[in-house]
Formats: C-alpha cells, structure tokens, sequence
C-alpha cells in the first residue's frame, strides 16, 4: 500500500508495532483511481469495518443482530452507508481504532463528501477514534473545512533519490533480468521520477488524549 503521496504503509506499520498487545485496532483503505467509481463511501467504509470485525474474537451481539437483519432487508443483505456508520460508531467507541486512508484525492468529490459526514458522525461518537489521511494539496483546504477544529496538517516532498533507489531495487527484482539493459532503466528512472507529484498533504484528525505514549 505505499504511495509516492503518503508513504501510508509506514504508518500502518508503526501503528501496528506501537499498538501490538493492547486492546486497539489498526485498518486502512487505499483509494485507487482506476477504480473510482467502484471505490464509494459504502464501499471503503465497509472494508474498514470488515477487518476490524475480522481482527476481533468473538463478534459483539448488537453487530452481529445488524447483519441478520441486514439479511432481511431490501437492500438484500448489503449494509447501507447509515448501517455501517453505526455498526463503526458502536465499535469504535469501545476500543482505541486508528483509520488510514490513503490517497484521498482519488475519491470523487461527491464520495469524498459522503465520506466525511461519516466520518464526522464516527468521531461524534467514538472519542476512542483517529484517522489519518494522505493526499495530494488541493484536498487540504476541503478537509480542513470538512472537519474542522479537528484536524492537523502538514505538506511534503517525497525525495527524488529516495525514489530513484526504490525503483532501482524493484528493477533488481525483475523476474526476467535480460529484458533489462542500463540505457532502458535510465530512461525508466528519469520519467518514472520526474512523474512524481511535488507534495502531498497529510491530515492526522486528533483529540486532546492520545492513547500512545513517547
């Protein structure tokens, strides 16, 4: 899940360590511009809630009642965005649960609005609740408004050496070597470099406790 924008999985990766043995879930969702009109509030709110509930042993009652009349209902058995939000807000509000979603700029604008109402009735509720977000600059302003007074924001650059040695690595890695001379991977490094965006925004929405400690 690593991204030039956001370097997410790193942060899940800490997360995941700093959080190891304690009562506390990490889950993230990775928007991708090739499936964006796949990729709805319903649909990555749903991922999220599905492995947080995958990483619990034993399902609570009330989430578990949810699904079965889930089964019952028009909709045919899928759980509506109104539905997940408050199966996220019951379990959320009972555990520490850290959400990263990466690349937020390849969600459409109308999802992205959807998707930060939900939000916003999330961590009315769940005070136990973070949420980290990357994307490109020009969704910082939207999600400062969005979820204001909640938020902290910092812009980056990625390295351009960084990259090129990331690259170099994979191109290592390639499972057919001889299709691959010097002049072919100067001229994927140049251009795959050169394509990267300048910055990116990180948005960290906090409250005042923090459930980690330096």
């Amino acid at each position: 899940m690593l991204t030039w924008c956001g370097y997410s999985s790193l942060v899940v990766d800490w997360l995941s360590d700093q959080t190891k043995g304690q009562n506390a879930a990490v889950i993230f969702f990775y928007f991708d511009f090739a499936a964006r009109k796949e990729q709805t509030a319903t649909s990555m709110l749903g991922s999220l809630l599905k492995q947080v509930i995958s990483g619990m042993e034993r399902v609570p009652e009330d989430i578990s009642r949810a699904f079965q009349e889930q089964k019952k209902a028009v909709s045919g058995g899928k759980p509506q965005l109104g539905d997940i939000v408050k199966m996220l807000q019951f379990i959320t509000s009972s555990q520490p649960t850290f959400m990263v979603i990466d690349a937020l700029d390849e969600c459409t604008a109308v999802q992205r609005l959807r998707l930060f109402d939900s939000l916003k009735e999330i961590l009315e509720k769940s005070p136990n609740a973070r949420i980290f977000v990357t994307g490109r600059p020009h969704i910082r302003a939207e999600i400062e408004r969005c979820l204001a007074g909640r938020v902290k924001s910092v812009s980056f650059s990625p390295a351009k050496d960084d990259i090129i040695r990331f690259l170099r690595v994979r191109l290592r890695e390639d499972e057919t070597p001889d299709a691959m001379d010097e002049t072919l991977e100067a001229d994927i490094l140049e251009k795959f470099a050169g394509s990267m965006p300048e910055t990116c925004v990180a948005a960290m929405v906090l409250r005042t406790q923090s459930y980690l400690t330096s």
